[in-house]
């Protein structure tokens, strides 16, 4: 049994984590509560509809807008992880997204809902300032299984938010899960502020510099283009597939509430007993046979979650096992494209996350776009066959990587 120091050691103090260390199991819990933030408005899209008298697909600029924000914010203040120490830094980021949930629940109107999501994806980007901060205190030989404790934080927070969003939003309105989610986040503000080590940081770049690096490493890093390529595909087709079946499960194929797009999230429950042993696998065998297996699984999640548009029973088992699969291919490449591009430049592991980061959720924005675009034009089918496209476009560059590597 262990517990929290209340008093953080100096900065020059030799601190290392492990997997199971409760330093990494307070970044996993950072991650779970910042991520958590990102996903619970797609459960609510239909009753946003529905209470602010507009269109699914007006209602779902709500999720593009929290993820283009989250973009933004991965591109001017995750370099920032360089530069300032970590503590200051994410108390920061943690109180302006308390603020940005309280005015999305208190929103008039759509415009303005729209704004605040926009704002709260832009500050809650402390899960990106903390995966860099556990990579460089990694204890050596265990960077990925930490990344895994860290990402399986991060699906609790995703799995967790969407189905409390779900099921709150259906009882007490739309706005109700936006102002649950404050309280959490300051209350994380405080733990931070007692228990967070300090830690100096690695760089002394102005920030114009630092806005500056990402696209240049970008540009010399071949290893860094091609898994911000992995992942926007794949990300663009889970934000497609999960903002679209919010749509499926309330239409009249299924007639289901809101709190229905959170009990499937619950499936993917299963992907947090894979984060660890995925992590474990690139450490001893390298990342790109997990990259090839996890783009695999991709395109066969698309054809899974075809038959999801029959309805009914068979309907319903086909969403489960089609979404369980992605999700454990997204989140397992992540491990893979994550311990990649932190091995390019120790120092400069922010500026590598923010470029990698951005290309990613700036795929999930469009994913989100292009799939309720999609479900409209050809249905559930037509939101398959996107998400295959996607994963063919990303195998298709993994085989001629391989192939150049002869």
């Amino acid at each position: 049994m262990w517990t929290w120091t209340t008093r953080p050691p100096a900065a020059d103090a030799p601190v290392r984590t492990g997997p199971s260390s409760p330093l990494t199991l307070l970044l996993a819990l950072i991650c779970a509560v910042a991520v958590g933030n990102l996903y619970f408005p797609q459960a609510v899209v239909p009753l946003i509809a529905e209470r602010l008298a507009t269109t699914p697909d007006a209602a779902a600029l709500v999720v593009t807008a929290t993820q283009l924000g989250y973009t933004a914010g991965m591109f001017l203040l995750v370099p920032l992880g360089d530069r300032v120490p970590a503590r200051p830094l994410l108390l920061i980021l943690l109180t302006l997204t308390a603020l940005g949930l309280l005015a999305a629940g208190a929103a008039p109107s759509l415009p303005v809902l729209v704004a605040a999501g926009g704002f709260t994806g832009f500050t809650t980007v402390a899960a990106q300032v903390v995966s860099p901060l556990a990579a460089g205190l990694a204890e050596p030989g265990s960077r990925g299984a930490v990344l895994g404790t860290l990402l399986a934080g991060s699906i609790g927070g995703m799995l967790l938010a969407r189905t409390f969003g779900g099921a709150l939003g259906e009882w007490l309105g739309w706005r109700a899960p936006y102002l649950a989610a404050a309280p959490v986040v300051l209350l994380l503000t405080l733990a931070v502020a007692r228990t967070l080590p300090a830690t100096a940081p690695a760089s002394r770049l102005t920030y114009p510099a630092l806005l500056a690096e990402p696209l240049r490493l970008l540009r010399a890093e071949s290893a860094l283009r091609r898994s911000c390529l992995y992942q926007a595909c794949v990300f663009g087709g889970f934000s497609a597939v999960w903002t679209s079946v919010a749509l499926l499960l309330t239409g009249p194929a299924y007639g289901m509430g809101a709190q229905a797009v959170g009990l499937l999230a619950l499936v993917g429950a299963g992907t947090m007993l894979v984060t660890r042993p995925a992590g474990r696998l690139v450490d001893r065998h390298g990342p790109d046979r997990v990259t090839l297996l996890c783009l695999l699984g991709a395109l066969a999640s698309a054809a899974l979650l075809l038959p999801g548009a029959r309805g009914g029973l068979p309907g319903l088992a086909a969403l489960l096992a089609g979404t369980l699969l992605l999700d454990v291919a997204l989140q397992s490449g992540t491990i893979a494209n994550h311990a990649r591009v932190y091995a390019l430049r120790p120092d400069a592991r922010s500026r590598l996350n923010t470029a990698y980061m951005t290309c990613a959720y700036l795929g999930g924005a469009a994913g989100s776009w292009l799939g309720v675009h999609a479900y409209a034009l050809a249905g559930w089918p037509g939101v398959c066959a996107l998400l295959a496209l996607l994963a063919l476009l990303a195998t298709a560059r993994h085989a001629a990587a391989v192939r150049s590597r002869g």
